[in-house]
C-alpha cells in the first residue's frame, strides 16, 4: 500500500497514527496538493490528502474511510467496535474532533486571502466551533482514561491528532489550560510510539 500524504496534514496523520497502532506496512508519498506539478487529482478526484493507493491501484479517499478499511486487515489493536452503540460512539468522537479540524483549516485558508479580502464574521463563525468542540469534547471525556472508558479506540486518535493540530497552527489558543481532562489524555496519547512517530513538522 502507498499513502499519499503531508506531514502537516491532521486528516493524513490519523491515518498514519492508525497505520502504526496496526502495525501495517506502507510506503509513505509526500503530496504538496497546493503545488502545480500535484498527481493527487490522478487518485482523488477532491484533490485531497490522505489518499490511499492500494496494491490493485485502487485508491480510497477520506481519511473517515481510509481508517475503517485500515482497521479491518488485522486484527492486531482493533480500534473501531464492530458493531452497536459503541461503534455509534466511537464514530461520533471521530467525527466532532474531526468537524473541529474542519473548522481549523478553514480559518487556516482564509488567513492566507489578502488581509482586505479576509471575512472576520467566517473566521469568528469557526472559531465558535472549535471553541464548542473543545468543551464538548472535555465535558463527555470527563474522568475517564481514554474517550471511550478504558480501551483505546479510534476516538482517541481522531482527538489527538485535532489536539496536536491545533498546537500546529493555533499555539495561541493554549487549549491545555482551559481544558485539563483533555489535557490529560494528550498527556498519555503523545507518550505512544505511534504520536511520538508521527508528529508534525514545526516549520
Amino acid at each position: 500500500m502507498k499513502l499519499l500524504a503531508s506531514l502537516t496534514s491532521p486528516y493524513a496523520r490519523k491515518v498514519r497514527v492508525v497505520m502504526a497502532e496496526k502495525k501495517l506496512d506502507y510506503e509513505l508519498i509526500l503530496e504538496d496538493v497546493w503545488a502545480d506539478d500535484s498527481d493527487i487529482l490522478k487518485h482523488n478526484p477532491l484533490g485531497k490528502v490522505p489518499c490511499l493507493i492500494m496494491d490493485d491501484q485502487a485508491s480510497l479517499f477520506d481519511s473517515r474511510v481510509i481508517v475503517e478499511y485500515l482497521d479491518t486487515l488485522s486484527p492486531v489493536g482493533r480500534l473501531i467496535p464492530q458493531a452497536g452503540r459503541d461503534r455509534a460512539a466511537v464514530k461520533c468522537w471521530e467525527a466532532i474532533a474531526d468537524g473541529l479540524l474542519d473548522a481549523c483549516v478553514a480559518i487556516v485558508v482564509e488567513k492566507r486571502r489578502p488581509e482586505e479580502m479576509r471575512l472576520p464574521a467566517w473566521i469568528d463563525r469557526q472559531n465558535s466551533k472549535i471553541t464548542a468542540a473543545l468543551q464538548s469534547m472535555n465535558n463527555t471525556l470527563g474522568d475517564q482514561s481514554f474517550c471511550m472508558g478504558t480501551s483505546f479506540s479510534l476516538a482517541d486518535i481522531a482527538v489527538g491528532c485535532a489536539l496536536g493540530y491545533l498546537d500546529l497552527r493555533f499555539p495561541e489558543l493554549d487549549w491545555r489550560s482551559q481544558y485539563g481532562n483533555l489535557q490529560r489524555l494528550d498527556e498519555k496519547l503523545q507518550a505512544r510510539p505511534s504520536f511520538a512517530s508521527t508528529l508534525p513538522p514545526t516549520q
